[in-house]
């Protein structure tokens, strides 16, 4: 998926710089999504916080020619990244990178970008809301949290999709909640019934309301993905008193 958030602004308005980033790796998540590995060139220092996204420029006929993706990955210190990307097949971006883009190929990418990222001290626990691909950025942190040994509360991740097929990441969210009990995985869906799926059904609203007991309490939550599911939840949660000092949220198309 691709954000929906001020991408007209940062292709008129900012110049950005971009490098030529080698892929070095794909793989099939799900029938719709793959993950790409891009390794940057050894002349920069690719260093990134955890939530950030680049921009691709790709060769397509199109008003603008950059899309931008969520990093999925956690920082890590060898300029190599991962974009987790959804085919949308009315699109030009996506179609573009399945049909020409293999191990091998040189995509125009930028540096990273975005302000959807950690504190830097953690002192109350996190609610990350994710759908689709918008677990991408919220994979990046949560990750980023283990691997830096950041001192943190309890964290769960309400993870909304419609088939279990779409629950991407999934078994290592199951085997991280079960090496850490205070990461709670929390993955609903719309779609399957109780015969396919012994889960939670239905959406993520009345999960992560079940959380806080339906009322304000010290929580952080960072919503991201289907511009729907965020702008309700984004609503459903100010009407609680929640502002944006403990509500970060990044729209996706």
């Amino acid at each position: 998926m691709e954000f929906l958030l001020h991408l007209s602004q940062i292709s008129t308005n900012m110049k950005v710089e971009y490098f030529d980033a080698v892929v070095v790796d794909i793989q099939d998540e799900s029938p719709a999504v793959k993950r790409f590995y891009f390794k940057m060139p050894a002349i920069m220092e690719f260093r990134f916080k955890a939530g950030q996204f680049v921009m691709l420029d790709l060769p397509i006929e199109a008003k603008f020619t950059n899309r931008s993706y969520s990093i999925a990955s956690a920082p890590s210190t060898d300029n190599i990244f991962e974009l987790c990307i959804v085919l949308k097949e009315d699109g030009v971006g996506t179609p573009y990178l399945w049909q020409n883009i293999r191990v091998g190929s040189i995509v125009k990418c930028s540096a990273p970008l975005g302000k959807f990222t950690l504190p830097e001290t953690i002192e109350t626990p996190l609610c990350f809301i994710g759908t689709g691909t918008g677990i991408a950025p919220l994979r990046s942190m949560i990750y980023d949290i283990y691997n830096r040994g950041i001192t943190h509360q309890e964290m769960y991740l309400v993870f909304g999709n419609r088939l279990v097929q779409d629950v991407l990441y999934r078994k290592e969210f199951e085997e991280l909640a079960a090496q850490h009990p205070e990461f709670k995985f929390l993955p609903v869906l719309s779609r399957e019934t109780p015969n396919t799926w012994q889960g939670l059904n239905g959406y993520v609203h009345p999960i992560y309301m079940d959380i806080i007991g339906g009322q304000k309490v010290p929580i952080v939550f960072y919503l991201c993905g289907w511009s729907n599911m965020v702008r309700e939840a984004r609503d459903k949660l100010r009407e609680l008193g929640y502002d944006k000092t403990n509500l970060k949220f990044e729209l996706y198309d």
